[in-house]
């Protein structure tokens, strides 16, 4: 008997310890599991946040080149060749510069983006060849507004589309 008795506080300690140890394992797990959800969480929230970001920045981009807006950049004493070089140019530099947005943009809204830019550039070579270099930069400004108000508004539908999906994302 005398052997049983000296095991007997190891015994107690150990009825002890064993709920204690399987709550404490409950517990540490709960804790895990609550900070993967609170990490998907803020990795979700940073994700929203890039692609209201990137709808920001193209839509920005789209507001940039309309024609209202390219008429008014650069100097009045510009041949016109020299104006469509530098708009296109402008053009094309800030589309690079944004290029990487398009990871979190649909592919139908970059595509539309790409459309928007194209076409505003072709407009651009279009108004020129159809004046045949014979106007001054004041009235090929104004004969480019008037060709793109003539026709569809693509840079506004690619804007609105771009606003449709930004609700739907947030």
């Amino acid at each position: 008997m005398a052997s049983f008795s000296e095991y007997l506080p190891y015994a107690f300690a150990l009825i002890v310890a064993i709920p204690f140890l399987v709550l404490l394992r409950q517990f540490v797990h709960s804790y895990i599991t609550l900070k993967n959800q609170e990490i998907k969480l803020l990795t979700v929230k940073s994700n929203s946040e890039n692609k209201t970001h990137s709808y920001e920045r193209m839509t920005l981009f789209l507001e940039r080149i309309k024609p209202s807006n390219l008429v008014q950049r650069f100097d009045k004493e510009l041949a016109v060749h020299e104006f469509i070089f530098l708009t296109e140019k402008t053009i094309n530099d800030e589309f690079e510069y944004n290029s990487s947005q398009q990871l979190y943009l649909s592919k139908n809204s970059w595509k539309n983006i790409v459309d928007s830019k194209n076409a505003v550039i072709e407009l651009l070579h279009q108004t020129y060849e159809g004046l045949n270099g014979n106007a001054n930069l004041d009235e090929f400004k104004t004969i480019f507004i008037m060709n793109y108000m003539e026709g569809n508004d693509y840079i506004a539908a690619t804007i609105e589309d771009l606003r449709k999906e930004i609700l739907i994302i947030t």
